[in-house]
């Protein structure tokens, strides 16, 4: 029996629309002829939902009881009983009931396409099982409900519902989607701009990296070796060359124009594990390659044209992108050179570039050579290919008997072996010049003369200095080899390290020159500058005893610029070792340039944010305080006026007038002195357990009774908070919201808890912030629009955020659905009573 196809719609959110999707294409299977019977579908009350069951054949459900309560599931054997063609199964990732057939829905399906069945099913991205991780770091929810990664991508059709996360949630406003009484919620928590954002990202980029997966599975099956332009993807063939950086940045250019290009950046070498690529110059353009958005690829292959070809075709390329060949015009008699041999085989499908570059012309990259194999060694490699021939000659001659011709040349030829192991290919070469003087003096016939008198004799010797040459050349070349590949590997590493401490910007100056001197084994580090030509040096930093003064006491010096040097004492480094610390001293140079960027950008921060607060300082003291000051001055100037008589209602008003007046000055000073508080870093909280619906209710002292309606649920887990400064913050949001709201509107204050946070709410209904304008209304001396002057200074909801900060929350503002701003001050639980996180998934389910 063949297996039932399945097919999935994958929503980035509840309520994009999935299960609508998947009935409308039920009734367009049903009008086609096809029998199709609704399994299970979860319509949540929604009532476009549930018009579109109308109409459709559903499976009675079965029946489970469990602890006391009966609930229904999707009955499996009715539906196999039934066998239609396809049956609908709503929300794959579904728990069971205990006592179900299975413990998940999925696996109900499973039972299902194994028997013939075609199904149609519904999954929300977050309920992936491989993305729950990256899903509760977004929305700071946990999803129980999950399917394994494997059964959604064994799906034979998988169609994205799609939905901007402003139309869904104006979906959720209009009450499509959750109950009137939960929308409020849901938009400030689960369906948060932000959220809806990332959980739609990481949908298309689930889909996209299926729909590959869909396109190189055809393309393999049905043997497809031509390049498909599905979208444009430009290999860089890279030498390790300085000219790479060039021909990345083209290629750059070149995937810009067209939409969903791809830059993907590949360097080949050999498989002897020897390269003529500067590893500095490859970790370079590997860093410029992925900051501008491309990969970077190593492969292996002796055949480099033919190499580069298989990569791009199996990646599916569309453009290779090249440089014209560093070869000089008499190296061309060896081959035309890669460009040449990839743009002849590339064929019709995959176009090359040629990009010319300042290289162009000046010869192959050099091929590292000489290994260093201590002096030790090389003086044994001398001794045996120079003493070891005569030592030989006199055993054979004085001591041993005639063993022949043929003997005497091996064992020569033994000797030629032991001083290449020994000290390479010179004192080889040396050996088998001597070897073969001595066979012709002593041992071939004439002896004592450089006469062969018989032909074979000299072909025999010819052949022994051409084996021993041999020999000598690759017995050396492993040598260098093997000590090549060590010291690249080295490098390499000592490369990936610098590279990822540029990336990242984490090390400072002294741990770079404590790597430096550990590395090369050094005494002392130093890093010197100087302000101009003539100027004196300056150590900026250094490591180690008695660093070196002046690059001129160094054993070592690396010049940075003009004006900078990396100074090493304790021994003299050779020439190849130069290069890493050329890196490592541009490295140095990065860091302390970055380390002075920082302290000034942050000496100018506090230079402006200081003038800043002085110059709004001075306009609140002239016109915000004498404001207040002005009201008292003349209520108290009435009172005092011998000219007219008052009575005693106005002797009653003048003294409200002045304790108003002295209660707003009270406030505008108290909040000035929070805010220097505040920059100054004095303030102290004193942490402790705290209950909100204790705190909240003594913060709204200041404001009209009547105007606040409180929402304070006594089973709110403990918060972890200074009472005195949670208290002055919340104070500070109602009092703002109060002042905003229009006339006869109640500000709402409302708190629940939210994973290891409780949030307190502050909703008025008045005009509402801009979103550009949501950050800089917690600035201090900010007011937004036009509030009339007298009202404040515009510090309330700065100290808000400072003394939220203070306790260890946060606060923000939200726009209120319906017109308004929300107030979000999140602040955290006490650490041994943490709330149970609330068990969002049966309403996360469309």
């Amino acid at each position: 029996m063949a297996r039932g196809k399945l097919r999935i719609y994958l929503g980035a959110a509840p309520g994009v629309g999935k299960t609508y999707a998947m009935l409308a294409e039920a009734h367009r299977r049903i009008e086609r002829g096809t029998d199709c019977v609704v399994a299970v579908v979860e319509h949540h009350h929604r009532p476009r939902t549930e018009v579109m069951l109308h109409g459709l054949e559903q499976v009675p459900r079965k029946e489970i009881e469990y602890r006391g309560s009966r609930f229904t599931e999707m009955d499996v054997d009715a539906v196999l009983a039934r066998r239609p063609q396809v049956a609908l199964v709503d929300e794959l990732p579904h728990t069971n009931i205990p006592g179900s057939r299975n413990a998940k829905r999925w696996q109900d399906v499973e039972e299902l396409l194994a028997a013939g069945v075609d199904v149609v099913s519904t999954v929300n991205i977050q309920h992936l099982e491989s993305l729950g991780d990256v899903v509760e770091s977004i929305t700071g929810i946990r999803q129980q409900e999950t399917v394994p990664d494997e059964v959604v991508r064994r799906a034979d059709q998988i169609e994205l519902v799609d939905m901007s996360p402003q139309a869904l949630r104006r979906r959720m406003a209009h009450g499509n989607i959750y109950k009137p009484d939960k929308v409020d919620a849901a938009l400030a928590n689960y369906f948060r701009p932000g959220n809806l954002t990332a959980l739609r990202e990481l949908a298309l980029l689930w889909v996209a990296d299926r729909v590959d997966e869909y396109l190189n599975e055809y393309r393999s099956e049905h043997r497809v070796s031509t390049i498909w332009g599905s979208r444009e993807r430009i290999v860089v063939g890279l030498t390790g060359g300085p000219e790479g950086s060039t021909l990345i940045r083209r290629a750059a250019r070149l995937a810009e124009k067209g939409a969903g290009g791809e830059v993907l950046a590949v360097y080949i070498s050999r498989s002897d594990g020897l390269t003529a690529a500067s590893p500095r110059e490859l970790a370079v353009q590997r860093t410029l390659v992925e900051d501008l958005g491309g990969t970077f690829h190593h492969v292996v292959g002796d055949d480099v044209p033919a190499a580069l070809l298989d990569f791009a075709r199996g990646v599916n390329a569309t453009q290779i992108v090249l440089g014209v060949s560093r070869r000089r015009s008499w190296q061309y008699v060896f081959g035309p050179g890669v460009g040449a041999t990839v743009a002849r085989q590339s064929g019709p499908d995959l176009d090359v570039h040629l990009i010319t570059h300042d290289e162009v012309g000046k010869g192959r990259l050099p091929v590292a050579r000489g290994a260093r194999l201590g002096r030790a060694r090389v003086i044994w490699g001398w001794l045996a290919g120079v003493a070891g021939p005569a030592l030989l000659t006199w055993l054979l001659t004085s001591v041993t008997p005639e063993v022949g011709l043929a003997n005497d040349m091996l064992l020569f030829l033994a000797l030629t072996v032991a001083a290449a192991l020994l000290g390479g290919l010179f004192p080889a070469l040396a050996s088998a010049l001597a070897g073969s003087l001595l066979l012709n003096w002593y041992f071939t016939p004439p002896v004592h003369t450089l006469t062969i008198a018989d032909p074979k004799n000299i072909v025999a010797i010819a052949i022994f200095v051409g084996v021993a040459v041999s020999v000598a050349s690759v017995v050396d070349l492993a040598a260098r080899r093997t000590h090549q590949a060590a010291r690249l590997r080295a490098e390499s590493e000592i490369l990936s390290f610098l590279a990822g401490n540029v990336l990242r910007g984490e090390t400072t100056l002294e741990a770079l020159l404590e790597r430096v001197r550990e590395t090369f084994g050094m005494e002392s580090v130093a890093l010197l500058e100087r302000t101009g030509g003539t100027a004196s040096w300056t150590c900026a930093g250094s490591v180690g005893p008695e660093p070196a003064e002046v690059p001129e006491d160094a054993d070592v010096d690396v010049p940075v610029g003009d004006h900078m040097a990396l100074s090493l004492r304790g021994r003299v480094l050779p020439a190849v070792d130069r290069r890493v610390l050329a890196a490592f001293a541009a490295q140095a140079a990065v860091v302390l340039d970055r380390q002075r960027l920082l302290r000034e950008a942050g000496r100018a921060k506090e230079l402006a944010e200081g003038n800043r607060i002085r110059t709004a300082l001075l306009a609140a003291v002239s016109h915000d305080l004498r404001t207040p000051l002005a009201g008292i001055k003349a209520s108290v100037t009435s009172l005092r006026s011998d000219d007219v008589e008052w009575s005693e209602e106005d002797r009653a008003e003048l003294l409200a007038a002045i304790e108003e007046g002295a209660d707003r000055l009270d406030h505008l000073v108290g909040n000035l002195l929070d805010m220097s508080r505040l920059q100054t870093s004095t303030v102290t909280p004193i942490i402790r357990e705290s209950d909100l619906d204790e705190v909240v209710p003594m913060a709204l002292g200041g404001v009209p009774e009547g105007s606040v309606e409180l929402d304070i649920p006594e089973t709110l887990p403990m918060v972890y908070v200074d009472r005195g400064l949670l208290e002055r913050a919340v104070a500070n949001v109602v009092e703002n919201a109060v002042k905003y709201s229009p006339p006869g509107e109640r500000v709402l204050v409302s708190a629940s808890a939210l994973a290891d946070r409780v949030e307190v709410r502050v909703v008025d209904r008045g005009p509402g912030v801009p979103d550009e304008a949501k950050d800089r209304i917690f600035e201090p001396f900010q007011r937004y629009g036009d509030s009339p002057r007298g009202v404040g200074v515009g510090l309330g909801l700065a100290v808000a955020r400072g003394f939220a900060e203070a306790v260890g929350g946060t606060l923000h503002a939200e726009d209120t659905p319906g017109g308004g701003l929300t107030m979000v001050l999140a602040v955290p639980t006490a650490p041994q009573r943490r709330p149970e996180r609330p068990d969002l998934s049966a309403a996360a389910m469309p």
